[in-house]
């Protein structure tokens, strides 16, 4: 299998696969790459409606010029828990940072998040997060309160009284709530058209048509999310007659 950085002729290559619809899987094994890889190349150039072989390689060129110039000479990057490849993961986090990006998140915000969700512990505290993402502290502060307004984050305190950035949990399950909810009051605003609108009419029945949906895939929603809680997040404890049972938090 091929090692190093991919070539133009790859890239020209994986923008043809993406355009004729091919699988990710089926690009790497055209060009003997880890489908890891070609995942990576095309989210963090455009994703796969706007990938470009030309745009993606000069982006790669831009990209390594600028970490040649903020490393010092002489200065390795810090060794990575558990045996990780940096350069893997340094890639893999722009991947995420871009794909969030695509989702709506603003690119700071998206920076925070995935830097929160690749971290072991799960939080983080304000100068740890300058700290890595080189930023300034009121980036920061500005991120995570939009984050926390989004239900993608929660402060708390930790032992030595410093606030914590959390993602766990509770905080998807949350945030599923929380989405299911603006859904709800979408569909709630629908229905107030139809009377304005009148009942029967073309854009009344388009109103209606939507509010039904959106009920549904709000409740689905809703229900979906107490399930995955019960059971994906429940826990088996050992009782005294040595025998499992399951308590969720």
């Amino acid at each position: 299998m091929p090692g190093g950085r991919l070539t133009q002729q790859e890239r020209q290559q994986i923008a043809l696969g993406v355009t004729d619809g091919l699988a990710y899987a089926e690009i790497a094994r055209r060009l003997d790459r880890p489908t890891s890889t070609i995942t990576r190349e095309v989210m963090r150039n455009g994703g796969p409606t706007a990938y470009r072989a030309d745009l993606a390689h000069r982006a790669t060129e831009r990209r390594a010029h600028r970490r040649r110039q903020a490393a010092p000479r002489g200065l390795q990057a810090p060794a990575q828990a558990h045996g990780r490849d940096a350069e893997a993961v340094r890639e893999y986090e722009e991947m995420f940072t871009t794909l969030l990006m695509q989702q709506g998140l603003p690119k700071m915000m998206s920076r925070v998040l995935t830097c929160l969700y690749t971290t072991d512990a799960g939080s983080l505290t304000a100068s740890e997060l300058v700290q890595h993402l080189q930023v300034s502290p009121a980036s920061i502060s500005k991120a995570i309160t939009f984050l926390e307004s989004q239900g993608l984050v929660r402060r708390e305190r930790d032992e030595r009284r410093r606030e914590r950035y959390v993602v766990d949990n509770d905080v998807w399950y949350q945030g599923m709530i929380a989405a299911a909810r603006s859904n709800a009051q979408l569909a709630e605003t629908a229905r107030q058209g139809v009377n304005i609108l009148g009942p029967g009419t073309p854009a009344a029945a388009r109103l209606e048509n939507i509010a039904r949906f959106v009920d549904f895939v709000a409740e689905s929603i809703s229900r979906a999310a107490d399930q995955a809680r019960e059971v994906l997040y429940t826990k088996a404890e050992v009782t005294a007659g040595g025998t499992a049972e399951p308590s969720s938090d």
